[in-house]
């Protein structure tokens, strides 16, 4: 009200106006809203990675030691670390991407880059980030287990018999169903099979939350109000 009245006593409308998009651009466009937007570029890729180390962290681990009984099995297992290195692309992307966004200030220092759009940027870098390191810790998990489940049912190999009788076999191989026997013959390999389908499907689904985080940020990186 006050630069209204002042304005009413004979003010120059050009010096009005300048003075009030001068006093917008400050409030609207501070300093230090840049600082925000490269915020979320540093959550968006390190909390991505941090996620992805910690799932190949997990995974790698259970290879390495399931390989040393079973090298055969290495080369299929090793999906679970594969799954995890891709959460760090994840907050590679939305990182190089909000990083292009951020506008620099004009050659008579004025800052361009709006409160609005830093604060729509952090949360892009945050809901890329958070959602990366849940499903890296989700994928480590669950490849840690699924990869030694794999490597425990591979060692133990049991023959299943209608009389009941049980024989194990540390070191034997695939044993193939017989249909129309007498004895039904249940390899090792065939129940790992199942197992390693089962943990897949999980992994699928743990990677998915990353790409849900992904797709977020990407649509509310698009959020965008520029200070001229």
């Amino acid at each position: 009200s006050n630069k209204f009245e002042e304005r009413k006593m004979g003010d120059n409308d050009d010096q009005y106006y300048a003075q009030y998009n001068y006093e917008n651009t400050v409030y609207q466009c501070p300093s230090y809203a840049t600082g925000l937007g490269y915020l979320g570029v540093v959550a968006a890729v390190t909390l991505s990675n941090m996620g992805s180390a910690y799932g190949t962290w997990q995974a790698g681990v259970s290879l390495v030691h399931t390989g040393i009984r079973h090298p055969s099995g290495v080369m299929k297992n090793v999906i679970p670390i594969v799954m995890a290195g891709v959460i760090g692309i994840y907050g590679l992307i939305v990182g190089v991407i909000l990083c292009q966004s951020i506008d620099k200030p004009t050659n008579d220092r004025m800052n361009t880059y709006s409160l609005y759009t830093g604060l729509a940027h952090l949360c892009c870098g945050l809901c890329t980030g958070f959602c990366g390191l849940a499903a890296g810790i989700c994928i480590g998990i669950v490849g840690d287990h699924g990869i030694r489940a794999i490597g425990y049912r591979t060692s133990g190999v049991t023959i299943l018999s209608r009389n009941g009788n049980n024989t194990g076999s540390q070191d034997s191989k695939e044993a193939p169903l017989v249909d129309g026997a007498d004895e039904a013959m249940i390899s090792g390999s065939q129940d790992q099979n199942k197992l390693f389908v089962g943990m897949l499907i999980m992994l699928i689904f743990a990677e998915a939350l990353a790409l849900y985080g992904m797709i977020v940020a990407l649509i509310v990186s698009q959020n965008v109000y520029s200070c001229e």
